[in-house]
This record gives C-alpha cells, sequence and structure tokens, in this order.
C-alpha cells in the first residue's frame, strides 16, 4: 500500500525550542517539475530557530514546518523533471526561503533547487551543506567576485558559513583571514585560513589593512568596523540582516546576501567537496526527535561547523 503520511517535526506555536514537535502528516506529492525526497538527513542552521521563536527574517504570520537543508533520494519525479529519477542521491535548499520542511522524511520541491550529492561525502555531511556552502558561495563568488591573489577576512570564521567560506575563498586562490576563538585557531589554518585572530584579545581593525572582501557572518557593529580594513573600492557581504550594513560605505561596496537555491552553485559547491577543497565541519548529530536539543545547542552560539539530523 502507497504511503500517505510521514514523520516531520513542526513548530507547534512560536516560542523556545520545546514549541518543536514530532507529528504525523500527510506526505507531499510531486508536482510539476518537482521532485519527491526521502530525506536521510537535515541540516540545522540559525535562520531555522530564529524562524521557530518569531518568524524571524521571513516574518511569516503563521507557523511554519521549518528546515531547509536536506540529503536523500529522490523517490519519484513530477511531470517535466528530466535532471533526476528514483534512485539519485540529491542533496539542496529546497523553496527557500519559503516553507519546506527540512525536518521530515519527505519533501517536494523544485528539481533546480536540488544538485546530485557529492559522491565524496556521506548524507550527513552532504545535509551539512547546502545553506551555509550557498550563503558563502553567492557572497564570495557571486557578490563580490573574489579571484586569485585577493585579500579576503570572514568574521566568525569556525561559524556554519564562516568555516565553508574559508575553504571556499582558499579554493580560489584568495589570501584568507579569519577571526575565531583562540581554541579554533589550529582548526582554521588545517581548513586553509593563512592568518586567524582572536576577536578576545584583538580589534581586528588594528591588525588587519588591505583587504579586498569582508564576509560579516557577525553583524552589529562589525560591519561598520570593517570599512576601516577595505581598500577603496573593496566589497563588504553582510549575512545577518541588512541592519549590518553601514550607512555610509565610504568609497566601498556594502552588500547584504539572503540565500537562494542555486543548481549551478550547489554543482560547484559538490565538485570542490569532491576534489577535497571543500568539507564541511559536523559538531553534533542528533535524530530527528530531538530537534528541540539540536536548537538548544545551536542556540548557545558555541558550536564549530555545523549540527545536522538524521532521519531513519
Amino acid at each position: 500500500m502507497k504511503e500517505t503520511v510521514m514523520r516531520a517535526v513542526v513548530v507547534s506555536q512560536w516560542g523556545g525550542p520545546e514549541v518543536l514537535t514530532e507529528v504525523e502528516a500527510e506526505r507531499p506529492e510531486p508536482g510539476l517539475n518537482e521532485i519527491l525526497v526521502r530525506v536521510r538527513a537535515a541540516g540545522v542552521n540559525p535562520v531555522d530557530w530564529k524562524t521557530r521563536a518569531s518568524g524571524g527574517l521571513i516574518g511569516w504570520g503563521e507557523v511554519p514546518m521549518v528546515g531547509w537543508d536536506v540529503s536523500g533520494t529522490v523517490e519519484a519525479v513530477g511531470p517535466g523533471v528530466t535532471l533526476y529519477r528514483a534512485g539519485d542521491e540529491v542533496y539542496g535548499m529546497p523553496n527557500f526561503p519559503r516553507q519546506a520542511g527540512g525536518y521530515a522524511e519527505y519533501v517536494a520541491a523544485p528539481a533546480r533547487h536540488f544538485a546530485r550529492k557529492p559522491a565524496s561525502l556521506d548524507h550527513v555531511q552532504a545535509a551539512a551543506l547546502p545553506l551555509a556552502a550557498l550563503t558563502a558561495w553567492q557572497a564570495l563568488v557571486d557578490t563580490a567576485g573574489v579571484t586569485a591573489g585577493q585579500r579576503v577576512l570572514v568574521h566568525a570564521a569556525a561559524g556554519g558559513v564562516g568555516h565553508l567560506a574559508v575553504q571556499i575563498a582558499k579554493a580560489r586562490g584568495a589570501y584568507v583571514i579569519g577571526t575565531a576563538s583562540a581554541a579554533k585557531h589550529e582548526l582554521l589554518r588545517a581548513l586553509g585560513a593563512d592568518e586567524v585572530l582572536d576577536y578576545r584579545t584583538t580589534d581586528f581593525e588594528d591588525a588587519v589593512s588591505d583587504v579586498d572582501v569582508v564576509i560579516d557572518a557577525v553583524g552589529g557593529d562589525y560591519g561598520q568596523r570593517s570599512l576601516k580594513v577595505l581598500k577603496p573600492g573593496g566589497h563588504l557581504v553582510t549575512l545577518p540582516g541588512p541592519d549590518g550594513l553601514p550607512a555610509d560605505p565610504q568609497g566601498v561596496h556594502a552588500s547584504w546576501v539572503l540565500v537562494e537555491p542555486d543548481l549551478r552553485g550547489l554543482q560547484e559547491i559538490a565538485a570542490l567537496a569532491d576534489q577535497g577543497l571543500v568539507k564541511p565541519l559536523i559538531d553534533t548529530v542528533l535524530p530527528l526527535e530531538q530537534a528541540a536539543k539540536a536548537h538548544e545547542i545551536g542556540e548557545q552560539g558555541r558550536t564549530t561547523g555545523k549540527i545536522v539530523l538524521t532521519v531513519a
């Protein structure tokens, strides 16, 4: 008999991690140009708990199903899909910033919101990549146009986006500087960082200069402070939100990037992963039913790399 229901974790109401509730939900069906993916693992991102708490940047009026990072196997394809067929392993960031419901056994979304999973990674590793790696790619490559020989400063370099930004910038031939606590410096050097600064003891604007690109994954006053280290014509890309953009860019470019689904970007990231140039750091792996615990850990802001949920 065909399955019609699935396990899913949903937000029962706006609030803390305790509002994440496991339910039996209707299994989606793929529509035109969509695929149905059997989820093997789902990544957890800051946008998940910000959305769970109050709607976050998205500001939905209704309580959502959250989760946008998924890796799994194509279960079925809808009319018009030629990229995939049942059995293909894929990873992606379906529907962002609209509802996707990645904390579930199945997800249906446009086929081009996915790409073939990197062959060198398992599903847990692949699920850690899409949202964070696409954010880094779209900031560094599509927005700032990073090229070989440029100097790139990555704030929060050991975080979910930051550690991938370090690797992507390095893969493109940049000289990479990262800010992080001292305990994470050795790790960042292993990922390719050329210089690492301890933000707790060093004001980066006093220690760095002549930077071509700054990736600000912190927000607050980091954007304004980063103007001091940029070359004329350099590029500041802020990620937490538009509030981090300085009012007066002072002769440099300043952009806010909100990541979007991107087949080509996912393909480029998969190629880097299979070349051994990009690998996600996994901080914590938990089963789907412990999604609330995953949010509790993530909201403490002490993770190195990503949190991933496995879906049996």
